[in-house]
Formats: C-alpha cells, structure tokens, sequence
C-alpha cells in the first residue's frame, strides 16, 4: 500500500520564497510592483492580486502586469510555451459542513481553506494578444512628494501627526498620535514620507479604524507581536510608496537589517506572519487611499487552526 505524498504547507511555501529572497540580499517588499506596468493584475478577470500575492508576482519582475492560469490561457486559445515555470499565488475560499452535536442536532460550520495554484506571465504565453505595457514616464522628485502629501493628508480619520517634537519616529497607540522627526533631519523628503507610511499604516491597526490584533494586544519591542506588527507596517509603507513611485534606496537593504528578518522569519512559529502581514498591509494601505475593495478576499486574523490546505498546479 502506497504512501500518498504529503500535502504542501502553503504558508511555509511562501515563507521559503521570501526567506530565499532575502538571503540573496533582496527584500521583496521593498519593490512590490513593476512601477512601469503597475500592479499584477488576472487577465481573465481583469481583478488585481492582493495582499501576499503581489510579493509573490513582484519578485518575478516580468515585463507584464498580466497574468493567466494554464486553464485560463487554454480557454482563451492561447498555450504556455514548452518549459516554462509557474508563479505560486494563494486563494482563500470557505465551505459549511455539517457538525453533530452531542444532544443530535446538528450545526453548519464555516471552514477555511487555502489553495496555492500557478499562474504564468504574458510573456511566458503564445496565442493571446495582450495589452501592450505602456512604459510610465519618469516621475520627478516633485511629484513624487505631491502624491505622497496627498496620501498622508486625505488619509481618512487620520491620527494626530507631531512633526519635530521627538527625533525619533513612532505610533502611540492611546493617544492616537504619530511623532515625527522634522523634515530636514531627513537626508531625502522621500525618506520622510516613506517613514510617515511606515507609522500611518501602524496608525490604521488603531480599535477605531481596522482594529488591529497587532496593534491592540502589542507585547512590546522584540515581542512577537510587535514583530509580526512591524512587518505589516514595512510593506504597508511600501505599498504606498509604490502608488507615489518612491522606492528606498539600497543602502536601507544593510547586512543588519536582512540578518533582523531572516532570523525573525526562520523562528517555529513565524510561517505565517508573511501572508497574514502581506494581507494586513494590504488592507491598511486601501485604508489610508481610501480604497474599498467590491470583492475583499478573506480576511480574518483569527481563522479556525484546523484550516484544509490544498496544493495544485494549472487550476
């Protein structure tokens, strides 16, 4: 009798991506998107990729935002050429079951699953004519400080931001406040405003905005929750910073600050924190747009720990 083959762990998948990103120096969210071409978006559907699924399609650095499945292409007329690879995304979905109480009655219980599937790019696809990628014109440092002044200024029921009274940057959580450095402490006014995201996008974890588990129940610095907290607010800014076309320099890639999420990353029970910050990110940052999503995907911080994984190529 056989052995069946045992079912991937979706979350330590994807954490075994960013982890070997972020050994080979690169940190996938930093860069989330191709500036030029905007978010990865399905081509089928025409939806954008959310939450840790932008990560995913990011690092692949296709030239194309579209992406297809191999059905989808098939049903399209077109084919994925011989000897190319899929790209990993993740899709959440729910279904009722029936539970049995002791008494004989029975209840509908809602389980969740999580389902990871391949996608292909444009250019890995012969037989469909896509969009052609528009290369976006350079944004100068003006406007690139004008998009993200709008950002933080039309952010809804934003928190109280004091600008120059502490020379270190931070969210206080009861008073609803974000201490900021002056401005010239900054070598770059970008550097500025991708700071402030970092803090805005703790400030949407506030009980009156998203109520953030991370941000309410905070064990404080080096906590784990803290740290899960922190990783939400490094891609948030980066989502954001992404929408203003401004993107951290190099040098913020240091050995330290690499060594900090690797190590943070590789603990037992970090395997999920890239996908549920990734989603949390996400959420914050349609937030501070004032963004609502027509179809949010799931969401939940609290799923039920018995969640059903499914692995499966070519959906």
């Amino acid at each position: 009798m056989g052995h069946k083959p045992a079912r991937t762990d979706p979350y330590q998948l994807v954490t075994d991506t960013i982890i070997a990103h972020l050994e080979r120096g690169v940190v996938p969210w930093r860069c989330p998107w191709n500036r030029s071409t905007g978010r990865p978006r399905n081509f089928s559907t025409g939806r954008e990729y959310q939450g840790v699924n932008v990560l995913l399609l990011g690092i692949q650095r296709f030239a194309s935002p579209w992406w297809l499945t191999f059905r989808q292409a098939q049903e399209r007329g077109g084919c994925v050429r011989k000897g190319e690879r899929g790209s990993t995304v993740m899709k959440w979905g729910r279904h009722n079951r029936t539970v049995k109480n002791g008494d004989g009655t029975e209840d509908e219980k809602k389980t969740f699953f999580l389902k990871t599937y391949c996608v292909f790019n444009a250019c890995q696809i012969d037989g469909i004519l896509f969009p052609a990628t528009e290369e976006g014109s350079q944004v100068d440092s003006k406007e690139r400080i004008a998009r993200a002044e709008i950002f933080a200024r039309e952010m809804p029921q934003p928190p109280t931001i004091v600008e120059g009274r502490s020379t270190q940057a931070s969210y206080r959580v009861r008073a609803d406040t974000v201490q900021m450095p002056a401005l010239e402490r900054f070598e770059r006014a970008e550097d500025y405003y991708l700071t402030l995201f970092h803090e805005l996008t703790h400030a949407t974890g506030h009980a009156s905005r998203l109520n953030r588990k991370s941000v309410i129940e905070s064990d404080g610095f080096g906590g784990e929750v803290y740290s899960q907290e922190e990783l939400v607010a490094e891609i948030g800014a980066a989502f954001l910073g992404t929408e203003a076309d401004i993107i951290r320099d190099e040098h913020e890639q240091s050995a330290s600050y690499l060594r900090g999420w690797l190590d943070a990353l590789k603990e037992p029970d970090a395997r999920r924190w890239i996908v549920q910050a990734a989603t949390q990110a996400g959420r914050a940052a349609d937030y501070i747009l004032g963004r609502s999503r027509t179809s949010p995907e799931v969401t939940s911080d609290d799923r039920p720990q018995s969640i059903v994984a499914e692995a499966f190529c070519g959906e």
